[in-house]
């Protein structure tokens, strides 16, 4: 992910289309699950916490409502990061997008439609875990592999990794390659994540097989058909992709006449057009 710093400008049209499609209004804010469910499908990828000097959808900003969202310091008391939290957990529960640290090992929200690109790029397959993955993630796989859904402090235990910081860069490293999800979040009688293998609510879909270069083509699409125009390197950035890579995905998306290139390593939605 790219560092937090203030966006550069950008063309009216540019910013009125991220308006819309990433709920920028009052008037489309997200105030329920279903409208973050139809938020994460239009959009395909999109943060969950972070605020508008991050590129890409956020949740957080949906909602908001507004340009101007800023994640304030003490966001255990500011009510919208409150809202996008409880909206967070309950998407997690309903299984309905893919949820989990995946880009960057960021907390991502992904459309069903894009779950076979993404894991292209991120996954894992089972014959390269023991070459790829730690021990420490190895361990926690086996577990799961045999219970199915494990909550957090059981987990811990029966793996036997007693460190947490130890168990929490495991969880962080199966939820990159997309193995595992947080599938539920309990609050009483204490805090705990519930586990799950992601092949459990996603199997057509983490079982696909995609090129690579067909992956990187789709989600260059769906998140310039998003964003409406993007920076130099912020696909790379977002996606954890080299910027040739990102480059050719681009390019071809002008051949296609799906974009347009604004400028040295700038491309906008051709329905947008140049200014």
């Amino acid at each position: 992910m790219a560092q937090r710093k203030t966006p550069p400008s950008l063309p009216d049209a540019v910013e009125s289309h991220r308006d819309i499609a990433w709920r920028r209004l009052p008037e489309l804010a997200v105030d329920s699950v279903e409208e973050a469910e139809r938020f994460v499908t239009s959009v395909g990828i999109a943060w969950t916490l972070t605020d508008v000097r991050t590129p890409g959808p956020s949740l957080y900003v949906a909602v908001c409502g507004r340009r101007d969202a800023h994640m304030p310091q003490n966001v255990q008391k500011d009510p919208e990061a409150s809202a996008t939290w409880v909206l967070k957990d309950d998407l997690a529960r309903r299984g309905r997008v893919f949820y989990g640290k995946v880009l960057r090992k960021r907390s991502t929200l992904i459309a069903r439609e894009l779950i076979s690109p993404v894991h292209a790029l991120l996954g894992i397959p089972k014959k390269d875990e023991k070459s790829r993955l730690s021990a420490d993630a190895r361990a926690v796989l086996a577990v799961l592999r045999k219970e199915w859904e494990m909550a957090s402090a059981d987990l811990r235990k029966d793996s036997g990794i007693d460190e947490r910081a130890r168990f929490n860069k495991a969880m962080d490293e199966l939820q990159a390659s997309m193995k595992v999800i947080p599938a539920e979040v309990l609050y009483v009688p204490k805090f705990t994540y519930i586990w799950a293998l992601a092949e459990g609510r996603f199997v057509d879909e983490l079982r696909s097989k995609m090129p690579r270069a067909e992956a990187v083509s789709r989600l260059a699409r769906a998140y310039l058909g998003a964003a409406g125009q993007t920076a130099r390197g912020e696909l790379s950035s977002v996606l954890g992709i080299g910027r040739a890579e990102a480059g050719k995905a681009n390019h071809a998306l002008v051949d296609e006449g799906f974009a347009v290139r604004a400028s040295d390593g700038v491309y906008r939605l051709a329905s947008i057009g140049t200014d």
